[in-house]
């Protein structure tokens, strides 16, 4: 389908695929690397990402190849876009930005890059938001504006079983990982300034994952949003806390359950969960 505008993100953004597809949407793929091999995030299965964190490999993680954006932009405007709106996770968190601006310049056609200040489906939803202007047909102001109007206004809360993986990846500070020390003490976080930052701390999982649900519903108020659950191999407690939300946020416009990609899971750990909430 032709669009004046094409719509560029990273894998980070979580969507799954087939609405990636059914979109349009291109995604670079975030890169991890395990021990001495270094795969795009989509070629790394989930439990062979797990089996290394727990085990003595190391873990990290590598924006997306250069390449994948130069071709993205290329192929966009091969395509007859008139310009892209390239829409990234946190340069804060990531070099994903900065590589993105590197391509830019490499092509002729305009390309616009975003930065969120913000992962998971707090980007998704930004992501989904610059689409649907794309398809109405609006030009990269209005898609800009679009994906802007969701990742300003909207919440990333994300519980840890541990900050240790976090610490480890360079994204929370020693001392803000002493928060969690405790095994019963379950940290909460959010993204803010681009950051990932503490929020609370709450004695046990359940408590913790209530306390977030309570959290999310306040942040949603009676606007209209969008709400999603994201996880790292922590299904069934994403699910609960899905249900959770729906009781909490009853007129919320769509509900999404997703798990995070590697990349995201590799600093958050297993059994984390993610909350998104996104004004419509």
């Amino acid at each position: 389908m032709y669009r004046r505008v094409a719509i560029v993100t990273d894998s980070t953004a979580c969507l799954p695929s087939a609405l990636t597809d059914e979109l349009g949407i291109t995604v670079a793929q975030i890169q991890v690397r395990i021990g001495d091999k270094l795969n795009d995030e989509s070629r790394v299965p989930v439990p062979t990402l797990v089996n290394a964190m727990r085990g003595t490999l190391s873990v990290t993680t590598v924006p997306p190849d250069p390449g994948a954006f130069y071709w993205a932009y290329a192929d966009a405007g091969a395509a007859g876009a008139e310009a892209v709106v390239s829409i990234h996770v946190s340069s804060r968190l990531s070099g994903t930005v900065d590589t993105a601006c590197n391509a830019a310049k490499q092509v002729r056609i305009p390309v616009h890059v975003v930065d969120t200040g913000t992962c998971g489906m707090s980007l998704g939803y930004a992501v989904l938001a610059a689409a649907d202007a794309a398809a109405r047909g609006g030009d990269a102001r209005k898609v800009i504006g679009a994906a802007m109007h969701s990742f300003r206004r909207g919440t990333e809360l994300i519980y840890v079983d541990t900050l240790e993986h976090l610490k480890r990846g360079g994204r929370i500070s020693p001392a803000v990982a002493m928060l969690g020390t405790a095994v019963s003490m379950k940290p909460l976080l959010t993204m803010s300034e681009g950051q990932i930052k503490p929020l609370e701390k709450v004695i046990g999982t359940d408590r913790a994952l209530r306390r977030m649900v309570d959290i999310a519903a306040k942040r949603a108020g009676e606007d209209r949003v969008d709400v999603a659950v994201e996880h790292f191999a922590a299904e069934d407690r994403a699910h609960e806390v899905l249900r959770r939300l729906r009781k909490k946020v009853p007129g919320a416009r769509k509900y999404m359950l997703t798990q995070v990609s590697s990349a995201i899971g590799a600093h958050v750990g297993p059994g984390a969960i993610g909350v998104s909430i996104s004004p419509v």
